[in-house]
């Protein structure tokens, strides 16, 4: 942490990714993945912006929506360890993002 970050309070979080969104973020084009860097990056220094907490069975999760590009990236927030955690990455179509979401969090619960 940096004196300027200790100075006003701000702790930055880390990235990680599931395995499975890891695999998915290696299969996106370029261009998508320079966009999404970008977000991830200020979502780093604030991971719960207002209108992009989720509901249902992922309540507890957050998303990046890239409109023009048709993709979300579902991810959650682990306060305890400082983690922003990538979940899934999809086209937007069909929900396949969120759907995607959840199995990766059924999965991730059963290998425990």
């Amino acid at each position: 942490m940096t004196k300027s970050e200790v100075a006003s309070g701000i702790q930055k979080y880390r990235l990680k990714f599931l395995p499975e969104a890891l695999e998915e973020w290696k299969a996106l084009d370029g261009s998508i993945k320079a966009v999404l860097r970008k977000m991830l990056k200020k979502r780093l220094e604030q991971p719960r912006p207002p209108g992009s907490h989720l509901h249902g069975d992922l309540r507890n999760c957050y998303k990046i929506k890239l409109r023009k590009q048709g993709y979300r990236l579902i991810y959650s927030v682990e306060d305890d360890v400082l983690i922003v955690l990538v979940l899934a990455i999809d086209k937007r179509e069909d929900l396949a993002a969120y759907r995607s979401a959840v199995e990766h969090l059924l999965s991730g619960k059963q290998e425990k």
